[in-house]
């Protein structure tokens, strides 16, 4: 009996740490940059349709600085007759949607086909801007990789706008980085409005002139609960099952002696790459950040010299 609860004992830590192994975890709150729980958080690995993310707020920057509406139409470009990805709403070459509902569909539903058709719009823009000839999509991924160089993100490669590798190049990330990226775009309020809705109801026009609608649905199955808010799932065989949330409670409000108050914002950050159930291991680390954070303010909000305790996400 001794024998079997040994040979028992053993097999059942080797399990947990093949598991543990297999994902990576990262809880921090996003306005003092503060890391309350992590788990190979620096282990490099895929993170599927998550660089939409980076894409998104491409689009949108462009968008600002280029003082394009986001109601401008979008045309789904010849060579998406070979796109390998995702395309639930079935867009055919002349197809035409405005960039706000393409934003809608990628970062709600699972389509790479309209995150291709808006990386092809905002390349050919940017190459037509600086005067340029090249390629749009790879114009494009250049501007996520500007991005990821700006916040930090040093162990990240995008190959994509969507997500899917290239048959020469694989795209990697970490739990780490893609705190560095979640909070940056969650400063945005723009990006925002988009990745809290439940769901969106899409036009689209087709060649012929008609119109067909779809509703896009939130894949975020933690949105709302919780202060949830946003932001991204993502899903494939190499990637696992992956979770960005950012969760929201009201800030803290504290009456300093001199007539003053200093206000203390919470949103939580937490990132789960390569996990076998997303949303249950997101609620947990949800809960443990949040108990992690007022454990943290009983202390009086002490700061530590560790570096490893924060992550800094410059201002951009």
């Amino acid at each position: 009996m001794k024998l079997f609860l040994l040979i028992f004992t053993a097999l059942s830590s080797l399990f947990l740490t093949h598991t543990q192994a297999a994902e990576s975890y990262l809880v921090m709150e996003a306005n003092s940059n503060r890391v309350l729980l992590a788990l190979n958080s620096e282990k490099k690995r895929p993170v599927a349709s998550l660089t939409k993310i980076a894409a998104t707020k491409v689009v949108l920057d462009w968008a600002k600085l280029s003082q394009t509406s986001l109601t401008t139409m979008v045309v789904i470009p010849e060579t998406s007759v070979i796109f390998p990805g995702a395309n639930p709403m079935n867009l055919r070459p002349g197809d035409r949607l405005s960039i706000r509902d393409a934003i809608y569909s990628s970062m709600l539903g699972a389509d790479d086909m309209a995150m291709y058709a808006l990386a092809e719009h905002v390349g050919r823009g940017l190459l037509a801007r600086r005067q340029r000839q090249g390629e749009p999509q790879k114009t494009f991924v250049a501007e996520m990789t500007n991005l990821a160089k700006a916040l930090g993100m040093r162990k990240t490669r995008f190959v994509t706008p969507y997500g899917l590798d290239l048959k020469w190049k694989k795209g990697h990330s970490t739990a780490a980085d893609m705190a560095r990226l979640c909070v940056h775009a969650m400063r945005d309020s723009g990006f925002i409005f988009y990745v809290k809705q439940k769901s969106r109801k899409i036009a689209v026009i087709g060649v012929d002139g008609q119109s067909r609608s779809y509703t896009v649905a939130n894949t975020n199955q933690l949105l709302g609960q919780l202060g949830v808010n946003g932001i991204k799932t993502a899903l494939s065989a190499t990637a696992g099952q992956c979770l960005t949330i950012n969760s929201h409670k009201s800030p803290i409000v504290t009456k300093l002696g001199d007539g003053r108050s200093q206000v203390r914002g919470r949103d939580l950050i937490v990132i789960v790459l390569g996990s076998s159930d997303r949303f249950a291991q997101a609620k947990m680390l949800m809960n443990q950040g949040w108990v992690a954070f007022d454990q943290w303010g009983k202390s009086g909000y002490s700061v530590s010299k560790s570096k490893r305790e924060y992550i800094i996400v410059p201002q951009l």
